[in-house]
């Protein structure tokens, strides 16, 4: 009798991004993608990060050796650079965000930082851009509250804290209520009855000059978050790094 074949498997990784894609493009959001291997000026000097900032030193960032007279490149470390390529090459087009620009960009970015459960050198991010005349907080909270619902197969409670970001202003933390515990406490939570998601605000008024439009006239929210933190707490992961080793025994559960 011929053995039967084993059926292969989505890794979880790409089950998100699925998710994830599906779920905004029913929201409006088109799904772009951008390039790993990005310049400074993308990276930091266009999301209004400033030359001191610490995330430019070379233990947060993977620099590539640097040619006489040509501009500094790195592996990217953040999704938000494709903000910035996305809103110019649309004012270069003549495309104003009227009635907005909407986009999500799932991507690996890279740290130079140490591996343990809960870091990697490597990971993946979803990144959130919309823009138009009249979108606000309000706006962004409705929009990652139907994201988080098709996520995690619930009906999400969102709550955003202050925080600081140099491309947004104001800038947010972005928790949603615990989908296990609904808020009492449990160990996915660590008995707060909150989950930290993401990164978030109002794209900062010195992004929307330098890609060309008028921030008077033009607003929008931005977000970041990782898909692997995402997996990890949809699916009780303990150790980031089980992503990433090839183990067949993680991927054949999904």
């Amino acid at each position: 009798m011929a053995e039967q074949e084993e059926r292969g498997h989505l890794h979880p990784i790409t089950i998100m991004i699925d998710t994830i894609s599906e779920t905004m493009t029913k929201l409006g959001f088109d799904v772009e993608d951008g390039p790993e291997l990005e310049t400074e000026y993308y990276n930091f000097d266009a999301l209004n990060v400033p030359k001191d900032h610490p995330s430019r030193d070379m233990q947060d960032t993977f620099w590539l050796k640097q040619k006489p007279g040509e501009e500094r490149r790195l592996m990217r470390t953040h999704t938000s650079p494709f903000q910035v390529r996305y809103m110019k090459k649309m004012v270069t087009e003549g495309k104003y965000p009227d009635p907005y620009y909407a986009i999500v960009v799932p991507g690996k970015v890279f740290r130079n930082e140490a591996t343990d459960a809960t870091h990697e050198t490597q990971f993946f991010q979803v990144e959130g851009l919309m823009v138009g005349r009249d979108v606000t907080l309000g706006t962004m909270k409705g929009v990652l509250g139907a994201m988080f619902a098709g996520m995690f197969g619930t009906d999400p409670v969102v709550r955003l804290r202050s925080s600081f970001f140099p491309f947004v202003e104001p800038g947010v933390e972005v928790d949603m209520q615990c989908f296990k515990c609904k808020g009492k406490g449990c160990n996915v939570c660590k008995q707060t009855g909150w989950i930290e998601i993401m990164g978030a605000g109002m794209v900062h008024p010195n992004v929307l000059t330098e890609c060309g439009l008028d921030p008077r006239t033009y607003q929008g929210f931005a977000f970041g978050g990782g898909i692997d933190r995402m997996a990890m707490l949809k699916w009780g992961i303990n150790d980031i790094r089980l992503l990433y080793n090839g183990d067949l025994r993680v991927v054949s559960q999904f």
